[in-house]
């Protein structure tokens, strides 16, 4: 371990091996610190703080803060970051309200500058979330989210695996997975072609994803006949199944347009989504 004489080090933390503590930064009651780890100068973590190995977390940035929840009366409750993780700098992550429970961020996580995750919140892997997201209290992000710089998520709000969702956009309701999301209030745009194409999803797959989008929110249907029409003409593969399980399961609705999208299916080449992702379009679009 290298741990500078000006770093302060509560007597209960524990930290692996190989971890590096920078100046003037704060390690406090029952945080627990894995191998190979940086805290740089000036990072904090408050109390009950458990880290993976491999993290960094940078300068300014506050781990382990009291939820600002006006429910929460002191109970021990905590934080828990996966490996691989990078904090970058001023990022805020609150513990949880409730005893015993957990803020959670999993494996390979990127929080860019300012970024804020709130209490009770859970974060899958490898998400990305832009400068300044801000996550409010028991929101919820599937694996491989991105979300982009100075988005902001109302309480109790579900974003899916591989959902994009563009800088500036905001959302009181659900955002379904593999979908792009713009605006304010962040409304479907069409399906994250570039992001399943990275995760390995074959044409095939990428083209039954895309009728069935484009039945949930492009074609006029309402939610019931466009499940019964997807699970009728579509073969229901695991990830259909994942987008209708979710829109089906979704308690606080999922924003769509408010007239049927100017996609074209053209499942050979891909051209096209269901609509482009552009604040233009949304703005046509309502």
């Amino acid at each position: 371990m290298s741990i500078h004489p000006t770093a302060i080090i509560d007597p209960t933390a524990v930290l692996g091996n190989g971890v590096e503590v920078g100046p003037f930064s704060y390690i406090g009651p029952n945080c627990k610190v894995g191998d190979g780890t940086i805290i740089y100068a000036h990072a904090v973590l408050q109390e009950n703080v458990i880290l993976g190995e491999r993290c960094e977390v940078s300068p300014g940035a506050v781990l382990g803060g009291k939820p600002q929840d006006l429910k929460f009366k002191g109970e021990e409750t905590y934080i828990r970051i996966g490996n691989g993780t990078i904090i970058r700098e001023c990022v805020t992550v609150n513990r949880s309200s409730g005893a015993g429970q957990e803020t959670l961020i999993g494996d390979r996580c990127l929080l860019m500058a300012y970024a804020h995750v709130a209490h009770n919140c859970i974060v899958g892997n490898e998400v990305i979330l832009a400068n300044n997201v801000q996550l409010g209290g028991h929101v919820e992000v599937g694996d491989f989210a991105f979300l982009g710089g100075t988005c902001a998520f109302h309480q109790f709000v579900k974003i899916g695996r591989l959902a994009i969702v563009s800088g500036f956009s905001a959302a009181r309701q659900d955002i379904p997975p593999f979908a792009m999301a713009d605006s304010r209030p962040a409304i479907i745009a069409g399906i994250n072609k570039v992001g399943l194409k990275r995760r390995g999803f074959d044409l095939a797959a990428r083209t039954r994803l895309k009728k069935a989008y484009h039945l949930l929110f492009f074609s006029g249907l309402n939610f019931n006949q466009a499940i019964e029409t997807i699970q009728s003409s579509i073969e229901m593969d695991p990830a259909v199944t994942e987008l209708v399980d979710f829109v089906k399961n979704s308690s606080r609705g999922i924003y769509r347009p408010n007239r049927v999208g100017r996609a074209t299916m053209d499942d050979e080449n891909e051209q096209s989504d269901m609509a482009p992702f552009s604040s233009d379009t949304m703005l046509e679009s309502r």
